[in-house]
């Protein structure tokens, strides 16, 4: 799934192409019985009322709130994106061909969206210049549903998220008082908690244990204060190193050009299971254990459990 770094890098991206366009129509396959009755797209009956809403309005801005892209809209409603395990946004020049059924858009440019990973597109956004927002969605896991204006954070969609960790008032203190709402989890899932933090999974979860030498099952009441200063600088050098790689493209995500990020070359924990550890003067090799269902890598020696 697309954590923070990844997201970030796509609301960036968008919002340096997108900014000032007016939508000029939009485009699903979702349909779901399943979602029937939701605030979303998935629903056909939504879906109209949610284009009927969004066509002719112009694009004011591109952000990001956690896991989700925000685009906002001339009239003050949002659009929200939540690209789940195998989504990611695209934007290009596309051919729609009706008589294809299973991938009817046909990537023109720029030549990244021809990647066979980008094939699967389930929503269109075109713009006045000719040029589509797409998003490709594997597994059919994204959500994407529209915000009325006034309503943002108080939204069931953004409301129960916890802070920003790479906003400049997101101070130590603050972080310590996220995790401590859960004292007895284990550091891992506490992380991966998007209504402690916002942004972080599996693989800045690991990364950034890893750096701080934690190891993931300790419970967040065990941890001492030297130990939890040392998460909180590794958690905000991780997410920020994963922005400067653009991401990371181990799995199916890919910039909005339709190219790869290149973080997962950085990896020193997450998917390196039975390799050498990294860290200087270690002689320790990366494991994988689950918990609560979520795999967890790290250093067998210099992540203790103490």
């Amino acid at each position: 799934m697309p954590e923070l770094p990844e997201v970030h890098t796509t609301a960036t991206g968008l919002d340096r192409h997108i900014r000032g366009h007016r939508i000029s129509d939009v485009w699903t396959s979702y349909n779901s019985p399943y979602f029937f009755g939701t605030d979303t797209i998935k629903d056909p009956a939504y879906f109209k009322i949610f284009k009927k809403k969004v066509l002719g309005k112009k694009v004011a801005a591109v952000t990001r709130r956690a896991k989700n892209v925000l685009i906002h809209l001339s009239d003050g409603s949002i659009i929200l994106v939540h690209m789940k395990m195998t989504g990611h946004i695209l934007y290009g020049k596309y051919h729609f061909d009706p008589k294809v059924r299973k991938d009817p858009w046909m990537p023109i440019e720029p030549e990244g969206l021809k990647d066979p990973f980008n094939r699967h597109i389930r929503f269109v956004i075109t713009f006045d210049n000719g040029l589509q927002l797409a998003l490709s969605d594997m597994r059919k896991f994204a959500k994407v549903t529209l915000i009325d204006s006034g309503l943002h954070e108080k939204s069931l969609h953004l409301s129960n998220i916890g802070p920003e960790p790479l906003e400049n008032d997101f101070n130590f203190k603050k972080f310590k008082a996220r995790l401590t709402v859960r004292p007895n989890g284990k550091i891992k899932q506490v992380l991966m908690d998007q209504s402690v933090i916002a942004g972080i999974g599996n693989i800045y979860g690991d990364e950034s244990l890893w750096r701080a030498g934690i190891h993931p099952t300790v419970l967040v009441k065990n941890i001492s204060d030297s130990q939890l200063r040392l998460l909180f600088k590794a958690i905000k050098q991780t997410l920020s190193h994963g922005i400067d790689f653009g991401g990371d493209s181990m799995s199916d995500y890919r910039n909005i050009h339709g190219e790869k990020g290149e973080f997962q070359e950085q990896h020193q924990a997450y998917r390196r299971t039975g390799q050498k550890c990294g860290r200087k003067g270690c002689r320790g090799k990366i494991v994988r254990i689950v918990i609560g269902g979520r795999s967890a890598h790290f250093c067998n020696v210099h992540q203790t459990e103490s």
